[in-house]
């Protein structure tokens, strides 16, 4: 994936850090009620428990309008933006550890169940982390080339903002006309960032302004075709049964908001994004920002949630890196290709027929061969899952507003109450990064059965609480995409060598990512070496390098999950194995790994050495009648 690449889905300025100007506040946790009576049976306290999360719910909901609009609620709030400010989100965190410490407080000795029990300590781990990430708010960015408000802002429109009614329509149109003003807040926040030290590196602000004008073209903005947000708004629209008078207002409504707020903030953002890069850091790693080395180490540890130092996470990308290559080298004569690594990876630099044309029709086919790969998939699930999702998934390309500084793909994760599929994006703006042999590996990834079965399995989970039906932990996540890509070849999938070579690459490039995020962040590689690893070390294309290096550079620490999840579900799926002998089931385990949800590593180790451990169930015997 956003990851992705996508990645599971991550909520845009969500990152929950916070500045110290607001660590006072988050000592402004509410007093309580007095504790209840005391808990005696497990029915009880579990019914206790679950009324404490559903309040939680509520409350998390009730500050967030996009997150309401995620999980598919269209409500009062249904036209307003999220507040980006320092100040509420302390008031958040501060509001998350009352019910940390009221759950603490009530439940830390009741007689919970297991699934109970397990809900306590994953609603503990997600809190405790976001507390953890709270002294760094200061560093994040509010605008980069990946996931910056520049371009997820009208994402968030045209994917998530449904309109199904003349009141969702309208909701549409005010929130063109709260884009404006949250553009302009989130600017002077990275203004004030920037100042403090914390500004990107020089390269990311022509990104910024790029996707700017990018989003500036066509109507009403100037006289070409209609604007990206305009021709989304106009094409839900259409599919409304509405009198005609009341479109022609809501066009009307929405053009005005477009030429009055959004135009005017974009506008304001380049000259914002020009002087912010006046400022800019003098390196591309963590470590030239302030505390950057604690920083780095808190992002390592959220997104894998292990201890692994920066240098352990190193050394294993290169055991990795040598693992693959040589695997690579054993492919090589099916590949039709005599001679090194060196000789490969120009072969295919060089070639034309391992890429679809970079035209539509080329784009069309591209599309059309990943559909043919998840339908193929899709009819072999039940071979190796016993549980299935009902939410449909799409294979989309992305926008061209965003395309040009958008991850290689992501996944989008469907609503909860059926209103928006599945979707997988795939960047399809330069078809020299997206090579045919790696269309069914990525397809795998991001579809089926990657992200699209997990995540939909989650948010169809049953009695358990809505955290963890929309929360999520990278290594996890990503960790099962890049499990899946290996568990489709011992399916029989990647009958193609190409196709095979292509799964080895995405592997190769994930165990790359462990080498050039710690170097990057821990051991102060420049952008220009990272990028020198990756031309000596994978056939991809310069631009694809240039453009996967410089998200790493934004995103510290996130690139390392995807192998350090990858290979503790493959050693889980192993020492099972080994453990439980003829008695071991592969649908068995994906069930006890899927069924959860997601769960940080140590955690999704407990439940699978139980399930492994676990006596099999009795034979049962009846009369022959």
């Amino acid at each position: 994936m956003q990851r992705s690449h996508h990645r599971g889905h991550v909520r845009p300025f969500a990152t929950a850090l916070l500045g110290g100007v607001c660590l006072a506040m988050l000592q402004a946790v509410p007093a309580f009620a007095q504790a209840p009576a005391s808990i005696g049976t497990q029915a009880t306290a579990d019914a206790a428990l679950a009324a404490l999360f559903d309040r939680y719910d509520k409350a998390a909901l009730a500050r967030s309008p996009e997150a309401k609009a995620y999980r598919g609620i269209r409500d009062g709030d249904y036209g307003k933006w999220d507040d980006p400010s320092d100040a509420k989100a302390a008031a958040d965190l501060a509001e998350d550890q009352a019910f940390l410490a009221e759950m603490r407080r009530d439940f830390t000795t009741a007689p919970l169940s297991a699934e109970a029990r397990l809900s306590y300590r994953l609603f503990e781990k997600q809190i405790e982390q976001r507390v953890a990430a709270a002294r760094f708010r200061h560093l994040g960015l509010p605008f980069d080339q990946m996931r910056g408000a520049q371009s997820q802002l009208p994402a968030f429109l045209i994917n998530i903002h449904r309109i199904s009614s003349h009141a969702e329509a309208q909701a549409y149109v005010s929130r063109l006309e709260g884009l404006g003003p949250k553009l302009d807040q989130l600017s002077a926040i990275a203004g004030e960032r920037a100042r403090a030290g914390a500004a990107a590196p020089a390269w990311v602000y022509p990104r910024v302004i790029a996707d700017a004008r990018a989003l500036l073209k066509g109507a009403p903005f100037d006289d070409g075709p209609d604007s990206s947000l305009l021709a989304d708004f106009k094409a839900k629209l259409a599919r409304l049964d509405l009198p005609q008078t009341d479109k022609v207002r809501l066009v009307i409504a929405a053009e005005k908001a477009l030429k009055e707020s959004v135009g005017p903030a974009y506008r304001r953002l380049v000259p914002a994004m020009e002087a912010q890069a006046k400022l800019a850091r003098s390196g591309d790693g963590a470590g030239s920002l302030p505390d950057g080395a604690a920083y780095y180490a808190e992002r390592l540890a959220f997104h894998t949630t292990t201890k692994l130092t920066p240098d352990a996470i190193h050394d294993l990308g290169l055991r990795e890196v040598e693992r693959i290559h040589a695997e690579m080298r054993a492919l090589m004569p099916k590949l039709g290709v005599a001679g090194g690594l060196p000789d490969l990876f120009a072969a295919i630099r060089a070639s034309e027929e391992l890429f679809y044309p970079n035209t539509d029709e080329g784009r069309r086919a591209y599309l059309a061969h990943a559909d043919e790969a998840l339908l193929a998939m899709n009819k072999r699930l039940p071979e190796v899952f016993n549980t299935l999702p009902k939410a449909p998934l799409v294979v989309k390309r992305v926008e061209p507003f965003r395309e040009q500084s958008a991850g290689k793909a992501f996944y989008q994760a469907p609503a909860p109450d059926g209103s928006r599929p599945g979707t997988y994006y795939a960047n399809l703006h330069n078809m020299r990064e997206m090579p045919k042999y790696e269309i069914e590996a990525l397809a795998f990834h991001e579809g089926l059965p990657g992200h699209h079965l997990q995540r939909s399995i989650q948010t169809e989970l049953k009695d358990v609480p809505e955290f963890r039906k929309s929360g999520g932990f990278t290594a996890y996540s990503e960790g099962w995409g890049l499990y899946s890509e290996l568990l489709a070849r011992e399916m029989g999938f990647y009958e193609d060598p190409w196709q095979d070579f292509g799964r080895l690459n995405m592997d190769l490039r994930r165990a790359i990512r462990l080498v050039v995020d710690t170097g990057l962040h821990h051991k102060g590689w420049s952008r220009d070496k990272t990028i020198q690893y990756h031309m000596d070390n994978t056939p991809s294309d310069r631009r694809e390098v240039i453009r996967a290096v410089e998200r790493y550079v934004v995103m510290p620490g996130q690139a390392t999950a995807y192998s350090v999840g990858k290979l503790e579900i493959l050693r889980l799926r192993e020492d099972a194995r080994a453990a439980m002998g003829s008695r071991f089931d592969i649908r068995g385990f994906h069930d006890v790994v899927l069924k959860s949800g997601p769960v940080p590593l140590d955690i999704l180790g407990e439940n699978v050495r139980a399930w492994a451990a676990a006596p099999p169930p009795k034979a049962s015997s009846s009369a022959s009648r």
